[in-house]
């Protein structure tokens, strides 16, 4: 058996053909449609990039005990499974955030790994004292500063690096992965993850891409939008739109690069093609931009997914099963013939793509510290803390390291030890109280959020979720659901207690009318 996974970030599904986008050509996606099974109802899990990578590796949400993080020492990784039975495992990639603190442990349990440089704040090239009267005029005051605490900062200098396209990291990630393709087309036994931090904001990519998409803008470089809501002008908004689509001509282009191989090498004959993504993207939808602030919409939660299988009939087909990242780790132990983890609660997709077998009636997924978010295909729920600001949370965990920083001495002089969950097989695990002097408290937890209203939607009716639905019996059957997956995934007791219930069987009180 051989596994090739290719992962996007930030990949608006609506964006490309087989989801129906139209406003940039996707030709390779839609080639791949011709060959593979097309998922439409996968989901996220645990938000956003790093937490959605601990999920795929370990077949298990993690957002209701920690936020992002690395992975943990008694956490199960599919990628170090593999490896330890036997099979290659390699990563290529350009997502630097394995390389920060809070990312530190993911790539180290493949059996080789390939990292390019320069994406985002990547701190990359050294630069101490910049040529800043040349560098000013070329930005948008919004995304120029001097300030090296600035998330900008590393951006600009790292720009002077990339200059040719080949200097591209995403260029440089699908080569090498185009490459270990054509090494090893003949050998058996090994799982290729090619992943791209692309189309990530900043939206920066080889200038050919932006040909199609130019608006006429001449105010500086504008392609990293906030997250926040929209307050730019019409002008600047579609400049900030135009650099997605083009960094999304540049997805597609990249991904026909992998088809080719496939073609080359006669690769569909014995290999296994996987392509999805972390995490959606807000382009202006629901007056937001990005992820994290705000609801997780459709456009943000659910996600691609699409799968090429050699020995199975599923060449232009749908598959229409509630589906998501969590069910990937299990999936490629069963490629490989292995059975999951005991703690994973996700389930191998093979079934589905056989016979499209029903794998659950719902899902969770969500922010840590931010709303506990439900679905089951037909209604999504969004349940916020009954007071996000003042209500109890803590982080469970070995790894004490927050996005690129250390836990605080004052963040973990509280800290108590609990045993209280099964998946930390019998190891005492840190139970740190998060408050407001916490890193994460207004990046990614309860003091960065904008909308705070529980909400129902119904996408029978409603699928851009532009009315929230006031119906009693659909919430309480959603809610009552949410609840058996909290309770299935061992959430700590103060989660009851942030969603409205008093323990993890008793309601407080039940939706108003």
């Amino acid at each position: 058996m051989k596994v090739v996974f290719v992962l996007f970030d930030s990949l608006n599904r609506l964006h490309i053909s087989p989801y129906g986008g139209s406003k940039v050509p996707t030709p390779n996606f839609a080639r791949l449609q011709k060959r593979s099974a097309t998922f439409d109802r996968h989901y996220v899990g645990s938000m956003p990039c790093m937490p959605a990578r601990r999920d795929m590796h370990t077949g298990r949400l993690s957002f209701l005990h920690r936020s992002w993080g690395p992975l943990e020492p008694f956490d199960t990784s599919f990628a170090e499974l593999l490896r330890n039975a036997g099979v290659y495992t390699h990563l290529v990639t350009d997502h630097y955030h394995y390389f920060e603190d809070g990312g530190s442990t993911y790539h180290n349990r493949y059996a080789s790994y390939e990292f390019f440089r320069g994406h985002e704040k990547d701190p990359w090239h050294a630069v101490v004292e910049p040529d800043w009267a040349e560098l000013e005029p070329r930005w948008h005051p919004k995304q120029f500063t001097r300030d090296r605490s600035s998330k900008y900062y590393p951006y600009i200098i790292n720009r002077e690096r990339i200059r040719e396209e080949s200097d591209f990291p995403a260029m440089k990630t699908f080569a090498a992965g185009v490459d270990f393709l054509e090494r090893n087309a003949s050998a058996d036994n090994w799982l290729l993850q090619l992943e791209t931090f692309s189309p990530h904001e900043p939206h920066h990519v080889p200038d050919r891409f932006k040909q199609a998409y130019r608006t006429g803008w001449n105010q500086g470089i504008r392609d990293w939008p906030p997250y926040d809501k929209v307050h730019e002008t019409q002008e600047e908004a579609d400049e900030l739109r135009a650099n997605y689509y083009a960094s999304l001509a540049m997805c597609d282009e990249l991904l026909g690069r992998v088809l080719d191989a496939f073609d080359a090498q006669d690769l569909w004959k014995d290999t296994v093609l996987i392509v999805s993504t972390d995490h959606g993207y807000l382009l202006g939808e629901h007056d937001f931009w990005a992820k994290n602030r705000m609801t997780l919409y459709e456009e943000i939660a659910h996600v691609p997914l699409m799968v090429a299988h050699p020995k199975l009939d599923v060449a232009g087909t749908r598959r229409n099963a509630l589906t998501q990242v969590i069910d990937l780790a299990p999936t490629f132990l069963d490629l490989f013939g292995l059975p999951p983890c005991a703690d994973m609660t996700g389930q191998s997709l093979l079934p589905v793509l056989a016979h499209d077998t029903p794998l659950r009636e719902a899902l969770l997924f969500g922010y840590f510290g931010g709303a506990i978010n439900a679905t089951d295909g037909r209604y999504t729920y969004h349940c916020y803390p009954v007071d996000a600001d003042k209500v109890e949370i803590n982080q469970y965990t070995l790894m004490p390291m927050h996005l690129n920083c250390m836990f605080s001495v004052e963040e973990l002089k509280q800290t108590t030890l609990t045993r209280e969950f099964s998946f930390s097989k019998g190891v005492p695990i840190l139970k740190v109280p998060v408050t407001d002097r916490s890193p994460m408290y207004f990046n990614y937890g309860p003091g960065s959020l904008i909308e705070k209203e529980t909400r129902l939607y119904d996408l029978e009716t409603d699928p851009k979720q532009q009315r929230p639905l006031s119906d009693v019996a659909a919430e309480t059957k959603i809610r009552d659901r949410m609840l058996d997956l909290m309770r299935l995934n061992e959430a700590p007791p103060e989660a009851f207690e942030r969603v409205g219930a008093r323990s993890a069987g008793q309601l407080v009180s039940q939706p108003a009318e």
